[in-house]
């Protein structure tokens, strides 16, 4: 289960980055909001609720949270690499893809082409730096 979430989590990774990035590139470039544009958001928003499925699989079978209740929630707090696992990450992953719901939810009420690029510019955007600010980046490699 860990390496099927760490995969899936590459493929996330690349289809966010190229929403966030087509949707910058559209709204400097005053494009029109095509099918292609918006199936890019909703491949983005499926991937990311499927990660987020395994991830929360993965969470409650993974060995480290069977050991959380042994070792106390003082001790896990003050480890910093059991703390990005077991707190940091979980929840800031969870934030990243409820503002991807968000901003794709935000994107279908605007007519303007150039406010649903800016929509999804803004909150894909940030949750792609949430998301990259609490990867295991040591156990990723």
């Amino acid at each position: 289960m860990k390496e099927v979430h760490s995969y899936w989590a590459y493929l996330v990774l690349v289809v966010l980055i190229v929403t966030v990035v087509n949707a910058i590139i559209g709204l400097t470039t005053k494009k029109q909001f095509k099918v292609k544009d918006l199936r890019l958001g909703l491949f983005t928003l499926i991937f990311a609720h499927i990660q987020l499925l395994i991830g929360l699989g993965w969470y409650f079978m993974s060995p480290v949270y069977k050991s959380m209740k042994v070792i106390g929630m003082g001790e896990i707090m003050k480890n910093a690499q059991t703390r990005l696992i077991l707190v940091e990450h979980p929840i800031i992953m969870v934030l990243a893809i409820v503002l991807i719901t968000v901003g794709w939810s935000k994107h279908k009420k605007k007519t303007e082409d150039s406010a649903k690029f800016k929509t999804f510019a803004i909150y894909y955007g940030i949750a792609l730096l949430l998301i990259l600010s609490r990867i295991p980046w040591s156990q990723w490699f």
